[in-house]
């Protein structure tokens, strides 16, 4: 290690403001905190107050706010403390760029992709929580982690539980994965019933306390429709590989079906921080103090088939992934743009798969991706165009 205790795992958490981030400083704070933990950066967003605390507390080395208009204040509260002050996506791939190990990365949406392939590229472990490295650059990323040598460790609850159950020299067997989706608020909602949705009410998660634009997106299925894609990069599989069931109860967090019948699945109570605690401590298990499964207590568990009337966005999903390139990258910058003017109150709930479909329609024909800037360009075109349609 180029700098502090050898003993120490020096890490990174980006996004430590965030839903993930919080829960990743938990689950540190319960495993030793500074004892067993060198924290070297943290960043956020707008939340000032909160990454100063966590900076202060954790001794971090930088703290970055995601915000260039907020780095005075950043630098105000962190006045006399020592940490190093940084802002904007310069900031943030200096964060990423520091020696640690291990980096979690939880920005959400894709200005999280430019930070996370900085750490990756330097060969550090990635416990994945930004859903759009491999959703907009899946093949790109991928094949930077594998250059820079470190580890892929997905932290989504869905594909932690893949990655658990998923036998390394069994892989020639898989038949599929099922990832599993609790149905979000609007399960038993009709069509008409969902036209009139809010904000406000599409973030009330039943099973998980998320931000806001990861509930609507779960709220919407758009959640479930990014992990589809990105499973077939995390794990190498074929679309039809792939399949979503309905489980509301949220306890099995996803299933692998193998070439002899048999289904392997990883069962817990809905917490964050299990997925969070394996990634921390992979390959080994570490004592965390989530709930216990009660089996006598868990009276049933059901399933039922996602409809995709209801919820388009895992349509547009498997037509992402049948086209390949760049086509991943235009379904998130739409959705995002989409999400963004739903969350102003310019479009509607169902509205928002409406929009996406357009612009996959308009965008169907780019060439596939050979550098990053080409991922970023089609994002762009994305939200244009998605733009254009909300206006």
């Amino acid at each position: 290690m180029a700098s502090g205790d050898s003993t120490k795992r020096r890490l990174t958490i980006l996004g430590s403001t965030g839903s993930i981030g919080t829960n990743t400083l938990d689950v540190i704070d319960r495993l030793g905190g500074r004892d067993r933990f060198e924290v070297v950066a943290l960043t956020g967003n707008g939340n000032i107050p909160l990454l100063a605390e966590q900076a202060r507390r954790l001794g971090a080395e930088l703290a970055v706010t995601a915000d260039d208009n907020l780095y005075q204040e950043l630098k105000s509260a962190l006045a006399g403390s020592g940490i190093a002050v940084g802002a904007g996506r310069g900031g943030l791939i200096e964060a990423a760029e520091r020696d640690a190990g291990w980096v979690m990365a939880a920005i959400v949406g894709n200005a999280g992709l430019a930070p996370t392939l900085a750490a990756a590229r330097r060969g550090a472990d990635i416990a994945l929580a930004n859903k759009e490295c491999l959703v907009s650059a899946g093949s790109l990323f991928v094949d930077a982690v594998k250059k820079g040598g470190g580890q892929l460790l997905p932290v989504d609850s869905e594909h932690n539980a893949i990655f658990q159950v998923l036998e390394n020299d069994q892989r020639h067997a898989v038949e599929r994965i099922i990832l599993t989706a609790s149905g979000g608020p609007f399960r038993t909602k009709s069509l008409d019933e969902m036209r009139h949705v809010t904000a406000e009410t599409a973030r009330a998660h039943p099973n998980w306390s998320m931000g806001l634009k990861i509930s609507i997106d779960s709220a919407s299925m758009f959640n479930k429709a990014l992990e589809m894609i990105e499973a077939r990069h995390l794990f190498g599989l074929r679309p039809e590989q792939i399949e979503v069931i309905v489980h509301p109860q949220s306890v099995i967090h996803s299933m692998v079906g193998y070439s002899d019948g048999s289904v392997l699945a990883q069962l817990g109570c809905p917490d964050m921080r299990t997925a969070i605690g394996y990634a921390l401590s992979y390959p080994s298990r570490c004592d965390l103090p989530v709930e216990r499964l009660d089996f006598a207590r868990l009276s049933r568990l059901d399933f039922e088939a996602p409809d995709e009337i209801r919820f388009p966005a895992l349509r547009l999903a498997r037509r992402a992934m049948e086209a390949g390139g760049v086509q991943g990258a235009v379904l998130n910058g739409a959705k995002e743009t989409a999400l963004e003017a739903f969350i102003k109150g310019r479009a509607g709930f169902l509205a928002m798969a409406e929009i996406v479909e357009k612009v996959m329609d308009g965008l169907a024909n780019l060439p596939a991706a050979v550098t990053m800037d080409d991922v970023f360009a089609a994002d762009k075109k994305a939200r244009e165009m998605a733009a254009g349609l909300i206006d």
